[in-house]
Parts: C-alpha cells; sequence; structure tokens
C-alpha cells in the first residue's frame, strides 16, 4: 500500500519561503515521476512541478508562475522529497499536494497521476 507523509505548509507572508516535505512508502514500481500540484480555493488543481523520476533526476517541468521560485529535491535515503518554495506571493495561497505517477508519461497533468498524498496548506499573506 502506497504511503505519502506530507509537511511543511503554513502561514508566512509575502516574499519568504517554505519547504515542503513528501515521504513515499510502498510504491509497488521501482521508478515512478513525482509532482507537485496545487489547488486554490475556486479553482482547478494545477501542475507545479514535476520530475520524471523519483530520484531526483530526469527531465523537471515547472509551471510558468513558479518558474525561477520552486525547485524541488530528492533525499533517495528516507525516499523523502522536498518542494523548496522562495519568494512566495499571496497567489501561490492554495492547498498543496505531492503525486507519483507509474505511467512513464512525463506529463505533469493531474489525470496523469495516479497516487495522491493528503495536502498540505500554505498561505502568503501580503
Amino acid at each position: 500500500e502506497v504511503h505519502f507523509v506530507e509537511s511543511g505548509g503554513g502561514l508566512v507572508q509575502t516574499g519568504g519561503s517554505l519547504r515542503l516535505s513528501c515521504e513515499v512508502s510502498g510504491f509497488p514500481f521501482d521508478d515512478y515521476a513525482i509532482g507537485w500540484f496545487r489547488q486554490a480555493p475556486g479553482k482547478e488543481r494545477e501542475g507545479v512541478l514535476c520530475i520524471t523520476r523519483s530520484d531526483g533526476s530526469g527531465d523537471t517541468y515547472y509551471g510558468d508562475s513558479v518558474k525561477g521560485r520552486f525547485t524541488i529535491s530528492s533525499d533517495n535515503a528516507s525516499n523523502t522529497k522536498y518542494l523548496q518554495m522562495n519568494s512566495l506571493k499571496p497567489e501561490d495561497t492554495a492547498v498543496y499536494y505531492c503525486a507519483a505517477d507509474s505511467s512513464g508519461t512525463g506529463l505533469c497533468l493531474e489525470e496523469v497521476f495516479d497516487y495522491w498524498g493528503q495536502g498540505t496548506q500554505v498561505t502568503v499573506s501580503s
């Protein structure tokens, strides 16, 4: 059974930083893509940042709104993925989800990812 443990969300002022963590366990495949998605109130879930390999290598997709501000990294020993968010803006306020994709498509689309974490709230105050 696949388990995700997400943490790191919270309240931060504009211009601040947060680092989200996602520990993945029980995945039935040796390799998979990792994605970070977010959903703001009244909006559809969008892809923030995806990487095609679970060890942190491979191709990386950045959503247009986060390029230059967000990065992804991995601690392979603990199988934990991180989303580093810098220069945060009020429009970054959302519930952030970690997800895994075993299909190998390399697409950063919600419908492609088949395993999802519980989400963590990020609120950026102006």
